[in-house]
């Protein structure tokens, strides 16, 4: 079958235009997904799991059609490869991502706590209110290593394995996520099926994020990896998160405030705490990942033509 096999070239220039373009500032497709899956949560909300599966169905499976549809019309190789390109280009993150990283970096380092304080919504939903330099510091840490999974290495697996609609779907679980998946008084049961289908979504990449880390960080990657990778409240981001811990020299985990709800998290890595360098370090080492994550994906495309 012809479907369902994404163009190697086409997701390999999806990877450069995100190098150089990051997310568009406007009319971004992701957005606008965002905007109709409102619309959508609207019409069919309910306090149940059973509605929000209706609302996880509703929405991933018009996506998934969108996607099926866009790859059989994508006839010939120049065309199939323009229209990876595009879709690749639109749901990977891993630019802004490190863009934002860099961001907080320098707020951080010029000082400007209030600055750096409204930018950690950017990078994750973590109460912001009263942390300082330090606790900001791992935060986005932290969020840099676990994004480097859900906005590189997991669309472009989604995508070497199930071409167009794969990117397509996998963006798409992966914002329902962001958008309902918390525990709280609305979502609870609601965004119950959101949370567990982007578990599953993630679980592969995740532990591919780990791996890639752990090649390009280190041996203290692949070993705080092992032992710790596990101990994180989240299936798949402790994988990350720890890789990440080892790679640095820090260590990672601790209390956390979320709309009010403290979590504690157990520590991840033998080293110190985080401190703003290590910011600038751990998005040099989200790039290398990702960049590792892109061969993987292409070879794996090449292979499956």
């Amino acid at each position: 079958m012809s479907w369902m096999r994404v163009s190697p070239e086409g997701l390999l220039l999806g990877v450069v235009l995100d190098g150089l373009l990051g997310d568009p500032r406007r009319g971004h497709p992701v957005a606008g997904f965002g905007r109709a899956a409102n619309w959508v949560e609207g019409k069919v909300y309910g306090d149940s799991r059973g509605r929000g599966v209706l609302f996880v169905g509703v929405v991933v499976g018009a996506v998934g059609v969108v996607g099926v549809v866009v790859e059989r019309v994508a006839e010939g190789r120049v065309l199939r490869a323009v229209s990876t390109a595009v879709v690749t280009w639109a749901v990977l993150g891993g630019t802004s991502l490190g863009r934002e990283g860099l961001l907080m970096a320098r707020a951080l380092e010029a000082e400007e706590m209030e600055a750096a304080r409204g930018r950690l919504s950017h990078l994750c939903a973590r109460d912001p209110k009263g942390l300082g330099s330090a606790e900001l510091a791992r935060a986005t840490v932290e969020s840099v290593a676990e994004n480097t999974s859900d906005a590189a290495v997991a669309p472009l697996l989604w995508g070497a394995v199930a071409g167009i609609p794969g990117l397509m779907v996998y963006r798409a679980v992966n914002t329902l996520d962001a958008m309902v998946g918390y525990r709280n008084s609305r979502y609870e049961r609601f965004g119950w099926a959101a949370a567990r289908l982007d578990d599953g979504a993630n679980w592969v990449p995740a532990r591919v994020t780990g791996v890639l880390t752990a090649l390009v960080g280190g041996a203290d990657a692949w070993r705080v990896l092992r032992r710790d990778g596990g101990n994180h409240p989240s299936p798949n981001a402790g994988r990350c998160e720890a890789a990440f811990a080892g790679a640095l020299g820090v260590r990672l985990g601790g209390t956390n405030s979320y709309g009010g709800e403290v979590e504690r998290r157990p520590g991840m890595g033998d080293g110190r705490a985080p401190e703003v360098r290590d910011i600038r370090r751990a998005v040099a080492l989200s790039k290398r990942v990702a960049f590792a994550a892109a061969g993987v994906a292409v070879a794996v495309a090449w292979w499956r033509r």
